[in-house]
């Protein structure tokens, strides 16, 4: 029972990682009044360029941070369309959903001889463990604990970005013009550069958690590898109620739900596996319909803002 249990949490903090980078982008982004749901194509982006990376450099770390920095130009498309030229910021997002998948498998076949998968990455070359070793092989606390460096750092992040948001200038900042951005422009705060710079992050952080996904979780990139997770997150932002705290504790959910599906496919109990693959995207839909109840987004959420308009 107990092997089961710590074989279910670990799962959990292992797919919970990508969710709760990207959403922690989307807090970002939607704070500072710019909804991002190009997530998923700047997860995607992230996932690609991060397995790509790391098998040609053979640096675990380097590819991390070329997955974010290639999330963060994605998101630079997306600042310039909804923040420059105040286009609809929906539709720039879908438009980012469409252009992360086909970049990735353009460059995909380009480097890779026409494949749309790249190369595993060697086991050398995964994430390091830091607690690998540190418990006795197979036992309770070497199962929970014994996780990928991007799982304790998507957790140090979470706090990291709570205190950036609450207890700085730069997060007040942020806060103002995603609630009222013409009181933040008398006030003499450059909206279009923290917005500028608020979706940039969050496209780093997409990029952070599709690494994770093609670096730790599995150790390659493939078309289906992200799949949907972006928009779970962008749902674990919402669940969370735009806040850093909360979108982890929905991710972790999430992740739950797929660490269940991972431990009754391993189990003897007779489940179709369609049945289980569709669980994180019902208990998605269960979760944003009947129970987030009243998620108020920042008031100038979604709204272009054009300098000298009352």
């Amino acid at each position: 029972m107990l092997a089961s249990i710590a074989f279910i949490i670990g799962t959990t903090l292992m797919y919970s990682t990508p969710l709760i980078y990207t959403a922690l982008g989307g807090v970002i982004s939607e704070n500072s009044g710019v909804v991002n749901i190009g997530l998923e194509g700047m997860m995607t982006v992230g996932a690609f360029v991060g397995a790509t990376v790391t098998y040609f450099s053979g640096n675990p770390w380097v590819g991390f941070l070329a997955a974010g920095l290639a999330g963060g130009l994605l998101a630079l498309l997306h600042a310039i369309a909804s923040v420059t030229f105040g286009a609809d910021q929906v539709v720039s997002g879908i438009a980012i959903n469409f252009l992360g998948p086909g970049l990735s498998l353009f460059f995909s076949r380009f480097f890779f001889e026409g494949s749309t998968m790249t190369k595993p990455i060697p086991l050398n070359q995964m994430m390091p463990r830091p607690f690998n070793g540190v418990f006795p092989k197979n036992s309770f606390l070497d199962q929970i604990f014994n996780q990928y460096a991007t799982v304790y750092l998507a957790f140090v992040l979470v706090f990291i970005v709570w205190y950036v948001l609450y207890y700085t200038r730069f997060g007040l900042r942020i806060r103002a013009v995603g609630e009222h951005p013409k009181a933040a422009d008398t006030l003499g705060v450059n909206v279009f550069k923290i917005r500028y710079i608020a979706v940039i992050l969050s496209g780093i952080f997409a990029g952070f958690g599709g690494a994770a996904m093609s670096i730790a979780v599995v150790s390659n990139f493939r078309p289906t590898l992200i799949s949907g997770q972006g928009f779970i997150a962008l749902a674990a932002m919402i669940f969370g109620k735009w806040k850093p705290q909360g979108a982890m504790w929905a991710s972790l959910l999430f992740g739950a739900a797929q660490g269940l599906i991972v431990y009754l496919g391993s189990t003897a109990i007779n489940i179709s596996s369609q049945i289980l693959a569709m669980l994180p995207y019902i208990l998605t839909l269960i979760i944003l319909t009947g129970f987030v109840g009243k998620a108020v987004a920042p008031a100038a959420d979604g709204i272009p803002y054009e300098k000298g308009e009352r």
